[in-house]
């Protein structure tokens, strides 16, 4: 019996990853989960409760109460959410709770999981790996563009800070920061759109699998 496929895709926030992590598991007949939806899930029951997304048994006992319905809300990706989830993400227990949640989800049939540290960490013997990045001004006229298109502006000067505070966060925290894996294929799609990045992308992966 061959061995489910694992896809581990890390980066930046707003680097592309999620849209091309979609494309690729569609392409490659794979389950999908988008593993920071895990931590904003978190970070939203915490608001919720009128808790501390900084607490660390708050939103440890979140994390242990996450259910998949918790995934499909739509009031995941504000900006509130944003800086809550980046505070959640920090907290090891947080992070211990939710690892076997991503593992479980991979183990039948294989997945493509985007996130921060799904390389290094949660799936470090993964059969692909990527790690996808774009410049900060890039990134951050993406997540304008897709904050306007929900309605919200919030200036794209304050669009560029917010997601320079959270590079900030993810690199120097303690638990699992955010970083290349050594042996991740490095994807920069600053100058590239959706279908040029998926292009670049399954071309990687098909390259390495045929390695074997």
């Amino acid at each position: 019996m061959t061995r489910p496929i694992v896809i581990a895709i890390d980066g930046p926030a707003a680097s592309g990853k999620g849209t091309l992590a979609r494309r690729l598991a569609a392409a490659f007949n794979l389950p999908y989960l988008d593993t920071g939806l895990l931590y904003r899930a978190v970070a939203r029951r915490v608001l919720d409760r009128g808790g501390d997304p900084a607490d660390p048994a708050a939103s440890e006992e979140q994390a242990r109460s996450l259910s998949r319905l918790d995934l499909e809300r739509g009031d995941l990706r504000t900006p509130e959410v944003d800086r809550a989830a980046s505070a959640v993400a920090s907290i090891k227990p947080v992070r211990a709770a939710l690892l076997d949640f991503q593992r479980r989800f991979a183990d039948a049939s294989g997945a493509v999981l985007d996130g921060r540290d799904i390389g290094t960490i949660v799936f470090p013997e993964a059969d692909v790996k990527l790690f996808v990045t774009a410049s900060l001004d890039v990134r951050a006229k993406r997540r304008h563009l897709e904050r306007l298109a929900h309605g919200i502006d919030p200036g794209l000067d304050s669009v560029r800070a917010e997601l320079a505070a959270r590079d900030e966060a993810d690199r120097t925290r303690a638990a699992a920061p955010l970083v290349q894996a050594k042996d991740a294929l490095l994807l920069d799609t600053s100058h590239m759109d959706a279908n040029h990045a998926f292009t670049a992308a399954a071309d990687l992966v098909n390259k390495v699998l045929a390695r074997g």
